[in-house]
């Protein structure tokens, strides 16, 4: 009689015919075998034939390609990530003069509706030829009649025409709100910029709230555009060879659109929610402790914030930037207000990632997370650090002491680090210290913070080895900077860790998941970072199954 078909958990699959780079002691294998979405040997192609007892229903051969695991972007935010995809594109390679930035609203323009909003995502204002923000006069220039807003390449806050300052009753007698500012001229006029917690005033009386807990990115969209948004950056994201991601800040709009593609058979990405620390009230009043889901969808932990960015100089240095002496950017919280936000989220089992990037904004969430394991003693909570862009090495020691782990944005440094070094001065030469952590022994990850910076693995991997920025500058010493290898394994096994997942992703194991990718070239044999940096996978797998490929 012939065999029964497989059910999907039965099917088995045969990866043969290259090299399997397998992110364990192992090293390099052969062949990888998998049982439904698991991977049940990794070893040579006669072995892993006789792990699925010889039936094999598919067999991928690689033609001489080598395998990784897929990466694993610990920090990015994809549902804004594909809105702002479908917004204007300004960001500095593509425009780099205010009128050029005008001249883009315009011919995104052309393709909406008379009543739709018009948002530009990405500009950088000390890569524009004025080096200045646009102003609420120069956005008139494109539209009196309906809103218009500019985000900025930080994420943080952008500028909004007049239009969008009458509708939301923006004046000059407009108190700055909680954790966040509105910018203004010599009079006290509004210039139009909005930043941080005063972006709440852009998403209306029912719309999601931040105050002083971080940015607003959080313009929500019908359920069906929203879904569109997410599908858009999912596609983006299994491009570059990523299967497992960390949104790094999730409110009502976050879940709601990843539950329902969850539900409807959408989303493909395995995704670990961290919810801003806006709603953990809320949490906490609904039981929410510890993780919840499973491997496709999960709330992980807690998204805070301690300081804001070096690029929008708003990171906190109490004895100010040395642009700008009486300059200190902010920060979002008291030691003691953040420290308690820490402790309730740590009691209830929650891990807690924090936005730092000053040295004392990094002292500040060591000093609570010291303060949270004394008071409540927990095996392994793997507190993280996001972004962590100026650790000291007393706070690099202090975080492989505490177990935090950091999370880090190469492609950071890459685009702004000259802007850096103006703000700061000398010290922006350790922005991104990846090669001090390793050495130290500190567990860190790398990851995108997309949309700050697209979703590639290796631009990301190629950044942290040569620490040379767009314009040529190389930042610090070489001791800084992060070996391919090591910088691979940090976007793999490294981003696992600061999701606690390296139990099933991150690396390709017997009884893990059959997440991997496909490249047409050994990626630990490139020698030119140029080359690397611009290297793309010709397939993507989750689970079993291809996701992506680039012949489709």
């Amino acid at each position: 009689m012939p065999n029964p078909p497989r059910t999907a958990a039965e099917r088995t699959l045969l990866v043969t015919g290259g090299t399997v780079h397998t992110l364990t002691a192992t090293g390099s294998a052969e062949a990888l075998a998998v049982r439904g979405d698991r991977i049940v040997h990794v070893g040579t192609a006669e072995d892993c034939r006789a792990a699925l007892d010889g039936r094999v229903d598919e067999v991928l051969d690689l033609d001489g390609r080598w395998v990784l695991p897929g990466f694993v972007d610990a920090h990015c935010h994809p549902v804004m990530y594909g809105q702002n995809l479908a917004w204007a594109d300004v960001r500095p390679e593509t425009v780099d003069t205010i009128d050029g930035l005008v001249a883009a609203l315009r011919r995104h323009a052309e393709g909406l509706r008379p009543d739709t909003a018009l948002r530009g995502f990405g500009y950088e204002h000390r890569r524009l030829a004025e080096g200045r923000h646009p102003t609420c006069r120069d956005l008139d220039r494109v539209a009196t009649d309906r809103e218009v807003y500019v985000m900025n390449a930080s994420g943080h806050g952008g500028v909004v025409n007049s239009f969008t300052l009458r509708k939301y009753g923006i004046t000059a007698g407009t108190p700055d709100p909680a954790g966040g500012r509105i910018g203004r001229d010599a009079s006290g006029e509004p210039t139009g910029e909005l930043w941080d917690g005063a972006c709440d005033l852009l998403t209306g009386p029912d719309g999601v709230k931040i105050t002083n807990h971080g940015p607003n990115f959080h313009l929500d969209d019908p359920e069906d555009v929203m879904r569109g948004h997410l599908l858009r950056a999912q596609e983006t994201f299994l491009a570059a060879g990523v299967t497992t991601i960390g949104d790094a800040q999730a409110s009502r709009r976050e879940l709601g659109t990843y539950l329902r593609a969850r539900d409807n058979g959408d989303l493909r990405m395995r995704t670990s929610v961290y919810l801003t620390s806006a709603l953990l009230d809320t949490a906490l009043d609904l039981g929410l402790t510890r993780r919840l889901g499973d491997d496709l969808l999960r709330v992980q932990g807690v998204k805070l914030y301690a300081d804001g960015t070096l690029g929008g100089w708003t990171a906190y240095f109490p004895e100010g930037y040395a642009a700008d002496c009486c300059h200190h950017g902010q920060l979002y919280h008291s030691p003691e207000e953040y420290a308690d936000l820490v402790l309730r989220a740590h009691r209830a089992g929650l891990q807690t990632a924090t936005h730092a990037q000053s040295p004392y904004a990094i002292g500040m969430v060591l000093d609570a997370v010291e303060r949270a394991l004394a008071a409540a003693p927990a095996a392994d909570p793997r507190h993280r650090i996001e972004h962590c862009g100026l650790p000291t090495d007393e706070e690099i020691d202090r975080m492989r002491a505490l177990g935090v782990h950091a999370v880090l944005q190469p492609q950071h440094h890459l685009r702004t680090g000259d802007g850096t070094l103006t703000a700061i001065g000398a010290l922006g030469h350790r922005y991104n210290p990846c090669g001090l952590l390793q050495r130290a022994g500190t567990s860190f990850a790398l990851s995108s913070d997309a949309p700050v910076a697209p979703p590639r693995p290796f631009e990301a991997v190629a950044a942290a080895a040569s620490r040379v920025t767009v314009l040529g500058t190389r930042l610090g010493t070489p001791e800084m900077r992060l070996a391919v290898a090591d910088g691979l394994r940090a976007h793999t096994v490294g981003g696992a860790r600061a999701l606690h997942r390296e139990d099933a992703v991150g690396a390709l194991f017997a009884g893990g998941l059959a997440d991997f990718v496909i490249t047409p070239v050994d990626p630990y044999g490139v020698a030119d970072l140029g080359e690397l940096a611009a290297l793309g996978v010709d397939e993507t797998w989750i689970g079993g199954q291809r996701a992506w490929a680039a012949s489709a």
